[in-house]
């Protein structure tokens, strides 16, 4: 590519061929030098940090430049369903508009492709849950008969949530590799071949990062021939690393193995009962793990849960378990791969659960427990990923480009480039085009009590109801945690049934993310209450989204393990830990929750932030100033004012 800035000018042109090919596309000055300097980054194999406001454009601005370069590329996304759209829709479009021949490929974990051999064992031992996933399995085998890609996206008639799918797929340690019977048939193999071969491949972060660690889903291969990398959704890297960098054993892993054992064990060891009991044997023992531990939804350190007599005994049983099970698959392993197999992993899991017990917890690893509502995992956490993530950018010269709308403070990077050790990072950000004063409204109610204090929920459902009703519903509620979630909830309840409105009331886990935003697009006046995982990734463009209400600021809990630790080597260094890692961490997390009110120019609405902290305290400016440009307001009658003149006059509650 002779002059990349001019030909990149050319093809955002109001007359250009991203106008031509693309309806309503409308040229961005934002959206231009994006795009501009992530040409000159890709051609200088540089590394580039940009952050783009809502509407800016972000994904012609990086697929257009690399494209053009000729050269591999790698585009790597926070989720599944952004991957899909690129894959989809997005890259076609450029591609097609700029008339250049790349050949694209879509990579997933592999856990999201049909596997003709655990599908095949799972048939044959007829053991599921229910006759429901029995019902799905026989679905699967159906779609694994017609199917090109084996991609479970597209097998719309089984929910991606049924147990029947992890019969039905493999995971990297049950996987047989060339050693398996069905080899030729293998579907994430195929994948893999598309991907070395095409022009541009699209990942996601947990897959990116598991094979740099693990040289396993085929981007150790895909990596030495990349030019350029590029990541989407940028935000999430440090936390996807942090994962991957460290260890963790999860008592669903246990319970794979447990049911795979079993399931080998009916075609090539029946005649050895033993074999069974023992996989039974360990199924409990996970389970009798996670039910040693009270609650759910929780991250603990190791310390507090070390102490406890019924989590130790849980444990060694465990482990005993696991060695018993070891013994009577030595004697059995030669009868077959899947069992030689399951033999490799029983030896695997030992070690790494030997490594957790062992394991102090101090200098640069924390030592902690995860506990979710039927499982549990036990994680070992480097406290600094940036000496990693450096390492896996030295090496072969290539570009790399982070792209989100939330990664600065400000225009600050330093964060964010300190977390993923991008000192030597060129750095870039650009508001969005969207007009936020005309459009949009900063509420923060007075008198709000202390956060920390009993009855924050009840007043933040008081301060919210008169800006709900005002706007007819059509209205996210977004919560710091599952409690507050729950019991603001129960209060809008109360407060609909008081006042005889009949507005449709959801709330996040009454069903998957995908169906609960279908609903709420499709009702057009409901209030969604929703936690963390409806902070990000939600797009609902138009009226059915007029007000996002925000319970508090979105600082992390200081007793999260994690999170504690960092805080304490900050602090040990002479560093300010709020000032340095909570505050920038919470302002990124506020702009995710914020960004999900206006997603189009002729959007319009009201953000509603409840937390007294905002205007009271001193760091409270650094959250505001770093969101959009809205007018503030501390009146709700201003509220009031702007919905009676955007509210559809059917949609009015008198």
């Amino acid at each position: 590519m002779s002059d990349p800035i001019h030909e990149i000018e050319r093809i955002f042109a109001p007359e250009g061929p991203l106008a031509a090919a693309v309806p309503g596309f409308r040229p961005r000055p934002q959206q231009l030098e994006m795009a501009q300097r992530i040409a000159a980054a890709i051609a200088g194999n540089l590394a580039l940090v940009t952050e783009a406001g809502t509407g800016t454009g972000k994904t012609f601005a990086y697929l257009a430049p690399a494209l053009l370069s000729g050269g591999k590329v790698i585009v790597s996304t926070g989720t599944k369903t952004l991957q899909d759209q690129l894959f989809n829709r997005d890259l076609p479009t450029v591609r097609d508009a700029l008339k250049v021949g790349a050949t694209i490929a879509l990579l997933k974990g592999r856990a999201n492709y049909v596997c003709p051999y655990h599908l095949e064992r799972a048939m044959s031992a007829g053991r599921l849950a229910s006759r429901e996933e029995a019902a799905h399995l026989r679905k699967i085998a159906r779609f694994a008969e017609r199917t090109r890609t084996g991609d479970k996206a597209e097998c719309i008639d089984v929910p991606e949530d049924s147990g029947a799918w992890a019969q039905a797929t493999s995971t990297r340690e049950n996987c047989l590799g060339q050693e398996c019977p069905n080899v030729k048939e293998c579907f994430v193999l195929a994948a893999r071949q598309d991907a070395l071969t095409a022009d541009v491949v699209v990942v996601n972060h947990h897959l990116f990062f598991a094979d740099v660690m693990l040289k396993d889903e085929g981007m150790g291969e895909l990596l030495p021939a990349c030019n350029t990398i590029i990541f989407d959704e940028a935000h999430q890297l440090p936390e996807v690393a942090g994962l991957f960098f460290g260890e963790s054993v999860s008592t669903s892993q246990v319970i794979e193995l447990a049911r795979d054992t079993r399931n080998e064990a009916v075609v090539a060891a029946k005649d050895y009962p033993p074999l069974q009991e023992a996989a039974q044997a360990l199924d409990k023992a996970a389970r009798d793990l996670r039910l040693a531990v009270k609650g759910e939804n929780q991250r603990l350190p190791a310390a507090r849960l070390e102490s406890d007599a019924a989590f130790d005994d849980a444990l060694q049983g465990l482990a005993a378990a696991i060695k018993e099970l070891g013994r009577h698959l030595e004697t059995q392993a030669e009868r077959g791969e899947g069992l030689a197999n399951c033999l490799r992993r029983t030896q695997e899991l030992a070690l790494a659960l030997q490594r957790w017990r062992g394991g102090s917890g101090e200098g640069d690893v924390v030592k902690w427990v995860e506990v979710y509502s039927q499982a549990m995992s036990l994680n070992l956490t480097p406290l600094d990923i940036a000496p990693i993530f450096q390492r896996q950018m030295e090496g072969h010269p290539r570009a790399w480009i982070f792209a989100s709308a939330t990664l600065a403070v400000g225009n600050n990077f330093s964060h964010y480039c300190g977390e993923l050790g991008l000192a030597e990072a060129d750095t870039a950000v650009w508001g969005s085009p969207f007009d936020y004063e005309k459009n949009a409204l900063l509420y923060a109610p007075p008198g709000m009590p202390d956060p920390n204090s009993a009855f924050y929920q009840e007043a933040v459902a008081e301060a919210a109801w008169p800006a709900i009703r005002a706007s007819g519903g059509r209205a996210f509620v977004l919560c710091t945690s599952l409690r507050a979630m729950r019991r603001i909830r129960e209060l809008l309840q109360e407060k609909l049934a008081a006042d005889g409105l009949d507005l449709p009331l959801l709330m996040q886990g009454e069903g998957s993310r995908t169906e609960l935003l279908e609903r709420f697009r499709f009702l057009g006046n409901a209030i969604l209450v929703a936690s963390q995982s409806f902070w990000e990734g939600v797009d609902v463009r138009g009226e059915a989204l007029s007000l996002v209400v925000i319970d508090k600021l979105p600082f992390a809990p200081p007793d999260d393990p994690v999170l504690s630790a960092r805080i304490d080597r900050l602090r040990a260094a002479g560093r300010n830990p709020f000032m340095e890692y909570q505050l920038p961490r919470a302002v990124i997390s506020m702009k995710q929750g914020s960004g999900r009110l206006i997603r189009d120019e002729s959007d319009r609405g009201v953000l509603m932030i409840c937390d007294p902290r905002l205007t009271g305290k001193p760091y409270g400016k650094a959250i505001w100033r770093s969101l959009p440009p809205m007018r503030r307001t501390r009146d709700v009658a201003e509220v009031e004012a702007f919905f009676e003149a955007v509210v559809p006059v059917e949609s009015r509650h008198d």
